[in-house]
């Protein structure tokens, strides 16, 4: 065969070829063929994902402390920031921030805990008149527990515990080992926490350095307004907490439930998981209240707890935390709940402030939003040529930061010409 026969003939063995694979696939329906993509691709996503918790769970020390510093360097940086701009050195600004925060949080443990001291103290009394009144009930009840099996059962549990010391001790040990963990980790926050406010900047222009050129500009902008939406959660959060914890705590002073203060401190902190903190630390004020003051005040208690909360659902979160972060009530409760069953308590914790991290950086992405973005358009390094960066801690930062803000242009619906013109 001659060369010329042999090029027109290879490109028609492969137009053959290329038929006969069309006919194969013809004979498998399209929605298989569809389904069959949609699910090795998901399976793939599925697969990272678990392998990226595996991984992650076994690095919990550093991983947590590194979120709980993000979470920290967000509420604090609005202080930092104000220092600055009131010519405070950077970092005597961020020494000031953390040491007063640290001596606020110190003060109301303290605080809390004398409250508790005297409070256990008088109710000492209530409790074991309590005791009694169950033990009354279960002799005289309907179950008919008499003195002597109850006292049976307490020397059964007392010979447990007794035959249990080695597991015990190993507890204990474990116990200790948490709390070097423990004591660890709040080192490395507080670590951490102090180069995040005064490098924050800087060390995510680095992180963005590592990437593609053209992925820069993207992956900049969108990680900024990940953090703005995180920073936004933390504040509004904050305010709710407040509100509960002001709700709750003097609805219990006013109704004479005690350790109200405590009460309300304890609200305070588990507002901050979301739905689930607010249910258990209702139910904690309820069975104060009960042992304290009986049935009446426990059920006046109950409809405290419930209207603060149907207060918070119906008003706080949709008017101000819906705003903050855009996210739905329903996928609130899938994160709070998928967090809390892939890492407890800490998965709870983090579980919304990631999805709105999530949510601001994918809608940042699909709408190409970098390419009109005021910040990228005064940066040197990752916006147009001709940029200019602005001076670290002066007005021109705090302008950017506002632009990144919610009710800001970039907040809008594309225009006409932007979809004319995606590029």
């Amino acid at each position: 065969m001659r060369p010329h026969a042999r090029r027109v003939a290879a490109p028609k063995a492969v137009q053959a070829a290329a038929v006969r694979a069309n006919r194969a696939g013809d004979d498998v329906p399209y929605a298989l063929r569809v389904s069959a993509s949609w699910a090795w691709r998901l399976g793939v996503v599925l697969i990272v994902s678990a392998g990226l918790v595996w991984l992650l769970g076994h690095f919990s020390l550093l991983i947590i402390p590194l979120m709980i510093a993000a979470l920290l360097a967000g509420l604090l940086a609005p202080v930092s920031s104000w220092l600055r701009r009131n010519k405070v050195p950077s970092g005597l600004a961020v020494a000031v921030t953390i040491v007063s925060f640290l001596g606020l949080i110190v003060a109301a443990l303290t605080l809390v805990g004398r409250q508790l001291a005297l409070g256990f103290r008088n109710l000492w009394d209530e409790v074991s008149a309590g005791f009694d009144q169950v033990q009354g009930w279960l002799a005289d009840g309907p179950l008919r527990v008499t003195s002597t099996q109850i006292d049976e059962l307490i020397n059964e549990a007392t010979s447990a515990l007794q035959d249990n010391t080695g597991s015990i001790l190993s507890g204990a040990v474990s116990v200790g080992a948490s709390a070097g963990h423990f004591a660890a980790g709040i080192l490395l926050t507080l670590f951490a926490l102090v180069f995040f406010l005064l490098d924050g900047r800087k060390i995510w222009r680095f992180t963005v350095g590592l990437m593609p050129r053209r992925a820069r500009p993207a992956a900049f902008g969108a990680g900024m307004r990940g953090w703005e939406s995180m920073t936004n959660y933390v504040r509004v959060q904050l305010v709710v907490a407040f509100i509960d914890a002001v709700g709750i705590g003097g609805g219990a002073a006013l109704i004479g439930v005690p350790l109200a203060l405590p009460l309300a401190v304890l609200v305070f902190l588990g507002s901050f998981i979301p739905l689930i903190g607010a249910f258990v630390t209702g139910g904690i004020a309820v069975l104060l209240a009960l042992v304290a003051n009986g049935w009446p005040n426990a059920v006046v208690m109950l409809i405290i707890v419930l209207v603060v909360q149907q207060i918070e659902s119906h008003i706080l979160q949709p008017l101000i935390m819906g705003k903050a972060v855009s996210l739905h009530p329903l996928a609130v409760i899938l994160a709070v709940t998928g967090g809390s069953l892939v890492a407890g308590i800490p998965g709870a914790l983090f579980a919304v402030p990631l999805m709105a991290i999530l949510n601001a950086t994918v809608r940042y992405i699909a709408g190409r939003h970098w390419e009109q973005d005021p910040l990228l358009q005064r940066d040197a390094e990752f916006g147009p040529p001709g940029s200019a960066p602005p001076e670290p801690g002066g007005e021109e930062e705090e302008e950017d930061l506002a632009l990144l803000r919610p009710g800001s242009d970039q907040d809008k619906e594309p225009t006409a010409t932007t979809e004319e013109n995606p590029r």
